[in-house]
């Protein structure tokens, strides 16, 4: 079983940044969404380009190659040409440090419309 892995203090992870972490052998892009952390597979499941390096609005960030969207908190994928979503992972915060379970959770696929 694995264990929660060190990431970075709150502090050095402020909102709106991100960092990539390598923990279990997976690339796992942190996210702060105004004060909540979210990791998710750093790899579009598009084409596998990097997401860390894409532009984010709230909880949406867009990969820089082709433009699908994911949701950080979900791993849902928002747009095509993207159809699977993401990995998300564990995140935990104690004593001002932000930890990862690099136990890789299947994302909740394309949301719904009401």
């Amino acid at each position: 079983m694995a264990e929660f892995v060190h990431v970075a203090s709150a502090a050095e992870l402020p909102p709106g940044g991100v960092t990539v972490i390598t923990a279990g052998g997976r690339s796992i892009a942190v996210f702060n969404v105004e004060g909540a952390f979210y990791a998710i597979d750093d790899s579009c499941t598009h084409e596998y380009a990097p997401l860390s390096p894409g532009t984010r609005v709230g909880e949406i960030v867009t990969c820089p190659k082709h433009g699908s969207r994911f949701n950080v908190r979900t791993g849902g994928v928002l747009s095509l040409p993207a159809v699977v979503p993401v990995n998300i992972y564990p995140v935990k915060v104690e004593d001002g440090q932000v930890y990862v379970l690099p136990e890789p959770q299947r994302g909740r696929g394309m949301p719904h419309k009401a």
